[in-house]
Order: C-alpha cells, then sequence, then structure tokens
C-alpha cells in the first residue's frame, strides 16, 4: 500500500541542530553548577526536555524548581545564541516541495516550542508550505514516548499503516513505532546505522533520499 502522509522530524532531519541543543543544555546546566560533558548529553538528543533533565540530573524536571530554570535557559541558548549558527540540512526544502509534490500529505512532529519551531522553520526554508505541526504544548511527553507521533496522525487523520514518519534518532524511531507508524531514517542528525536499526531504509540526509526517491519506500506502490 502506497503511503498517504508523512510526519516529518526538523530537528536533525531537516536542519543540523542537534549539536547545538547539546551545547546549550551543557550551558544551561552549567549556569546552574552542574558540569556535565558534551558527550553524555549529545547522545539523548531527539528527547525533550521532560526526559533529558531527569536522566542527566535524577530528581530534577522540567516542570519545576531548578529543572524548569534550566529547561527555560536551554531555550534561551537556542534561540538568542545558537540560531544564528543554524543550517538546513541538505536538500531539506527540496525533500518537503518533492513530498508535497508527490500529493502527500505532511505535518511536522516537534516538541520545540512554538518560538523554537517559527525559527526552525525559517532556518529549513520551509516556512508556509506546511500548514500542520505539534509543539511542546501539544504532548505530556516527548520522544520516545508516542505522545507527539499521535498528535501528528491525528491533524493527518490516516492511518497509521498508511503513514511514515522521516526521522534521524532512535526515539523517533521508537516513539512512531509505538504508534503503528514505520520511520525512514536520515545519518545527518548524527547517529549510526546500528542506532537507527529498525528503520524501513537509511539515508544520508534529505538530499540522498530525494536523489533515490523512486527506490525508496515512499516512491514504491
Amino acid at each position: 500500500m502506497a503511503f498517504q502522509g508523512v510526519i516529518l522530524d526538523i530537528d536533525g532531519t531537516l536542519v543540523l541542530s542537534n549539536d547545538a541543543h547539546a551545547q546549550a543544555w551543557c550551558k544551561a546546566f552549567a549556569e546552574s553548577g552542574y558540569n556535565i560533558p558534551f558527550e553524555r548529553v549529545r547522545p539523548l538528543i531527539g528527547m525533550g526536555g521532560d526526559q533529558v533533565i531527569p536522566k542527566l540530573v535524577p530528581g530534577l524536571n522540567d516542570q519545576e524548581g531548578e529543572g524548569k530554570i534550566i529547561s527555560n535557559r536551554r531555550k534561551d541558548f537556542i534561540l538568542n545564541h545558537y540560531a544564528l549558527t543554524l543550517a538546513p540540512t541538505k536538500g531539506s526544502r527540496d525533500l518537503v516541495l518533492k513530498l508535497k509534490g508527490d500529493g502527500l500529505q505532511v505535518v511536522i512532529a516537534s516538541s520545540a516550542t512554538e518560538a523554537e519551531l517559527d525559527m526552525l522553520l525559517k532556518v529549513a526554508q520551509i516556512e508556509g508550505l506546511i500548514s500542520e505541526a505539534t509543539t511542546s504544548s501539544d504532548a505530556e511527553a516527548s520522544k520516545p514516548a508516542p505522545d507527539i507521533v499521535a498528535v501528528a496522525l491525528s491533524k493527518l487523520q490516516i492511518e497509521p499503516s498508511q503513514v511514515v514518519m522521516i526521522g534521524d534518532t532512535p526515539y523517533d524511531i521508537e516513539s512512531a513505532g509505538k504508534c503503528g507508524v514505520a520511520v525512514i531514517a536520515v545519518r545527518c542528525g548524527g547517529f549510526d546505522d546500528s542506532q537507527l536499526a529498525g528503520a524501513l531504509a537509511i539515508y544520508d540526509d534529505p538530499a540522498d533520499l530525494v536523489a533515490h526517491y523512486d527506490d525508496s519506500p515512499l516512491g514504491k506502490v
């Protein structure tokens, strides 16, 4: 059965932002006196703050106290510092245009805030191309919980078997799988093929997927 809808991740998939998120977390934690190395944070990128904070400092959470302060500072760093350094992944806009030109319904699935999402859409050069998206306010738990993907599915109103997600982290694969949605993975988020096991197919970046579109799971009927 041909796919009718696509759930599209943005951080790491359409924007080269995963390293920046890890650096922002490190700076935010450091301000509160926690010296957490980049190497500990980077493998967690793809999860939201509700997952990252308690994994790094058990007992903290992003909803109250020190954890909330750290979470808010991370957002500040992304929006007011790292945003200026971000670039789109290779072929990000071309992929969106290809999907839409192929008649697929597309929704962005992100746990970013609305302000972060607006910034990311501009960096990816796709603002105005996709009308539906999720944000952190749409779900209680971020990936690898299924919440964000479930909300994206509800916006598409398409059966999970007819939807594919395009993402860059093992957390995309896990969260989509919990909703019965298959995943096409891209390596540009910094995870290797062993970490992306379970994807229908793996490509270097959106441009690689576009170049091999006809032979990809999206092009096969």
